[in-house]
């Protein structure tokens, strides 16, 4: 009867096997609304299986049965929680729940900080610029200016050394469109989901990879040029690794917030800028349905697992003697 308790636990087995392929067929947009929205549903389903099994072992002891009016008998023989699964199960909830609120924490206070030191920092030409000789471009979520919707781009002046006008309105161009997107919230949620289940680490993964190939066609997009957003993310990263070892740290806390030109697998970015643009989802039509049939299991196992608590409990209550 509650079989479907621990597939909702292992479903995110082969949630990286079928995100891998996702972020090469998909477009980058598309790729991080299913791996996001995938990651919040596995987290919740896995999060609803350790309830189940937490709640069914409550259900085995005389103080439960007693005030419920229910049978024990009938609890006993119709719930899986036995020996130590329930307080394991149990112990496993309570910990993926503190640390997900921890999480969540840490990064609200993180942003909230970020934002008001960004906000302190002089602008040029509409961005906030850092005196910092290591080369840093990301955008910072926050208070709406003039420099973009909901947040401002920082350039530290490293970064504006060690590239073209042209190159930096390229940067510019790739942080302002993780503003306009808000980008943060879906690399926020996709690791509070694998914070509440570490299996799904390299789903988050592959989501911060996705919101920076987002960007990266929509600075394509609006420069028009593919080839010059290819070379200015690739010669950025390299600034970037030269002067590592200068980096300042008064503007750190700025680099916890959002996402950042020079992150990610840049080799694999420049290529995929190299390539011709996707053309939607139909030309692959097996990934997104697979990942779509991943995310309805979760939701049927959810309900049918509910379902069998129910029907527990009536059938319990119904039966006399306890």
């Amino acid at each position: 009867m509650f079989c479907t308790v621990y597939v909702l636990l292992l479903l995110a087995l082969p949630a990286d096997w079928v995100a891998h392929p996702l972020t090469e067929r998909l477009d980058p947009r598309s790729a991080t609304w299913l791996l996001t929205a995938t990651a919040a549903t596995l987290a919740a389903a896995s999060s609803a299986g350790l309830l189940l099994l937490a709640l069914t072992g409550l259900l085995r002891t005389h103080t439960a049965a007693a005030l419920g009016h229910w049978s024990l008998r009938v609890l006993r023989n119709g719930t899986p929680g036995t020996g130590l699964v329930s307080p394991l199960a149990g112990a496993a909830l309570v910990t993926a729940a503190v640390a997900t609120a921890g999480t969540l924490r840490c990064r609200v206070r993180a942003q909230r900080t970020a934002a008001r030191e960004a906000a302190r920092l002089p602008t040029r030409h509409g961005l906030s610029v850092a005196e910092d000789p290591s080369a840093e471009a990301f955008a910072v979520p926050g208070s709406t200016t003039s420099a973009g919707p909901g947040g401002r781009v920082v350039v530290s002046t490293g970064m504006l050394a060690a590239l073209t006008p042209e190159e930096v309105s390229v940067l510019v161009a790739h942080e302002r469109a993780h503003l306009h997107a808000r980008h943060h919230w879906f690399v926020m949620t996709a690791q509070l989901a694998a914070t509440a289940n570490p299996l799904l680490r390299p789903l988050a993964r592959h989501v911060s990879y996705t919101v920076e190939r987002w960007a990266d066609e929509e600075a394509a997009l609006a420069t028009g040029d593919r080839r010059r957003v290819a070379r200015t993310i690739g010669k950025a990263a390299l600034a970037r690794q030269r002067t590592a070892v200068r980096t300042c740290a008064p503007h750190g806390v700025l680099r916890l917030t959002g996402p950042s030109a020079t992150a990610g697998p840049v080799p694999r970015r420049v290529a995929a800028l190299l390539a011709p643009p996707h053309r939607g989802v139909r030309a692959q039509p097996l990934v997104p349905a697979l990942t779509t049939l991943l995310v309805a299991t979760a939701l049927l196992c959810c309900a049918d697992a509910a379902h069998d608590v129910h029907r527990l409990l009536q059938l319990a209550h119904e039966s006399t003697g306890y």
